[in-house]
């Protein structure tokens, strides 16, 4: 069956939410990653489109049956019957949805929002410190000395599940680990059928300012909004408002820069 890529990510996560999500389906879906990462062999075995589809269903469950939480087995097989441009974006597909089924334990636990924030923090932590973010990003670093660095830093000031996605976004195979875990967030936020906005102000808001704030993009966007907060003392004042590819300037900056514009 082929169905174009959005359709069949949306299709994926159908599936997902309805397959049983164990505590440890996530981490199981990461290892099946890591193997398929580490074999083009086998990646290309599981996609081969002129193999029929009983029978790429048939080679995942004899690799993976009785090494992974039987959900996982039957998630990976069915994905499997899927048409994929090639093993490497079957891979990503297999990974979106591993961080999704970890989200998904967060969100059963009550601490998805946590989460949320915890991943969007840590990234401005590393953005901010240019030898952190250069460690993580070093791959003559063993990935295993990264993620036991980053364990250290949130031990005992984060959920489980942040440190898990935080760990795992040390490999950031195709992107930095900045953007691997704003795909976090966003995905995060999806998570309730919402979208991130990132708010950079020069000081903290108030209670009601971000209450306020995110009713007037809700209405405007027609959808929740989780708001991430930003503080950016070249702001100056007032707010910008970063939705996806849109932004939305209201700071005394802007309207200086404005003014020059005008009488420059």
């Amino acid at each position: 069956m082929t169905l174009p890529t959005d359709a069949r990510l949306s299709s994926l996560d159908r599936m997902l939410d309805d397959s049983q999500v164990g505590d440890t389906f996530a981490t199981d879906m990461f290892a099946v990653v890591d193997a398929l990462e580490a074999s083009p062999t086998l990646r290309r075995a599981v996609t081969d489109p002129g193999t029929p589809e009983g029978a790429r269903r048939a080679l995942v469950h004899g690799l993976l049956d009785d090494k992974v939480d039987r959900a996982v087995a039957d998630f990976v097989a069915e994905t499997a019957t899927l048409r994929w441009a090639g093993g490497r974006t079957f891979a990503a597909a297999l990974e979106r949805q591993a961080v999704r089924a970890q989200l998904i334990v967060a969100d059963r636990r009550g601490d998805l929002e946590d989460t949320e924030d915890q991943l969007f923090r840590f990234a401005r932590l590393v953005e901010s410190s240019p030898d952190l973010r250069n460690v993580l990003a070093d791959r003559a670093i063993d990935r295993s000395k990264r993620q036991e660095l980053v364990g250290e830093l949130l031990r005992g000031r984060a959920t489980e599940s942040t440190t898990v996605l935080v760990k795992r976004a040390v490999a950031a195979r195709e992107r930095t680990f900045g953007y691997t875990i704003e795909g976090y967030v966003t995905l995060a936020a999806a998570q309730k059928n919402r979208v991130v906005a990132t708010v950079r102000v020069a000081k903290p808001l108030s209670s009601d300012q971000r209450d306020r704030l995110r009713a007037a993009l809700t209405k405007q966007i027609g959808r929740e909004v989780a708001i991430q907060e930003v503080i950016d003392p070249d702001i100056l004042g007032g707010v910008r408002v970063e939705l996806g590819d849109e932004v939305f300037e209201g700071t005394v900056a802007d309207r200086l820069e404005e003014a020059r514009r005008l009488f420059g």
